[in-house]
Formats: structure tokens, C-alpha cells, sequence
């Protein structure tokens, strides 16, 4: 794998939910468990990590979390309201109080209306309304995307527990 996270950034965004007594949850597509495995590689993330889903069918996203086959077949697995149901899912069927979820394409590839780049964002927060985000990264390879996809949900996870 050579997609590299700063580990200064999973050691903040373990800092800030640890901070807040809040466990993190992630369901993964196009990432494939690198943004829970970058908070692991962090010795003592035990404390605030509860598990992490990689769903990178349409069939483990429906299975594992929930997510609406009707969802799916309509706005398709690389969309916003995918992305918001694979992360209230996450939520759900955890101890967590924070889960982020990404789903996109991560290249090569991609088509005119989901271009390669493209990633959609969950957050789901106990007790919070879930907001969702799309960021065109571009056609930047697939190691690029994959690894600004990581920092940005860490950055989310960060700043979502920092406004607790």
C-alpha cells in the first residue's frame, strides 16, 4: 500500500475523540479500510476506535449498513444519499458517537456525471442531524485520491468532535 496518511493527523483525530470520550466508527468503499486502518496504525487507538465496515459492493453496503437497495438503484453507490446512509448505518450498528463514510471512484475511470475523483462524505453524530459532501479531487491516480479521501473523513471526524 503507498498511500500514506500523516500519522500527526490520525494521532490529532484520535486526540480530539478521545478528548470527548466519543468512539469512531467508518464505513469504507472506495478507501477499502484504509481510513480505520490509519487510525489503528496509532498505538493506544484502541481506546476510541470501535470498528470499522468495508462495504465495497452494493450488496455488503445493503447487508452490513443498512443502506436502501432502493437508495442504490436510484442515485446509485457513488452519491450523497449513499454516502448518508452508509455512515447512519454505521452509527447505528456500533458503540460509536461519530461514523464517517466514503464512497467514489477512485480511478481509473469514471463517466461524465461521476468523473474519476469524485468522492462522497458521510458523518453521522449521536444525536446530531447526518450531513453529507462531494469533492471532485480530480483525476489525480488512484493512490491521490485515495489519500486525500483519508485525510479529508480524518479531518471531518476531527473537526465534528471538536465542535462537541
Amino acid at each position: 500500500m503507498s498511500t500514506a496518511i500523516p500519522y500527526e493527523l490520525a494521532e490529532a483525530t484520535l486526540a480530539a475523540a478521545r478528548a470527548k470520550g466519543v468512539l469512531i466508527a467508518t464505513a469504507e468503499s472506495c478507501t477499502g479500510g484504509m481510513i480505520i486502518g490509519s487510525l489503528t496504525e496509532v498505538a493506544g487507538s484502541s481506546d476510541v476506535v470501535d470498528r470499522g465496515f468495508i462495504t465495497y459492493s452494493n450488496a455488503a453496503k445493503h447487508e452490513m449498513l443498512g443502506v436502501s437497495t432502493a437508495t442504490l438503484a436510484e442515485f446509485g453507490a457513488v452519491s450523497e444519499q449513499v454516502a448518508r446512509e452508509m455512515a447512519e448505518g454505521a452509527l447505528a450498528r456500533s458503540a460509536a458517537g461519530v461514523a464517517v463514510s466514503v464512497t467514489g471512484i477512485a480511478g481509473p475511470g469514471g463517466s461524465e456525471h461521476k468523473p474519476e475523483g469524485r468522492v462522497c462524505f458521510g458523518l453521522a453524530l449521536t444525536g446530531r442531524e447526518s450531513a453529507v459532501k462531494t469533492c471532485d479531487f480530480g483525476a489525480l491516480g488512484r493512490d491521490k485520491v485515495r489519500s486525500v479521501t483519508i485525510a479529508t473523513a480524518l479531518e471531518m471526524i476531527q473537526n465534528a468532535v471538536t465542535g462537541l
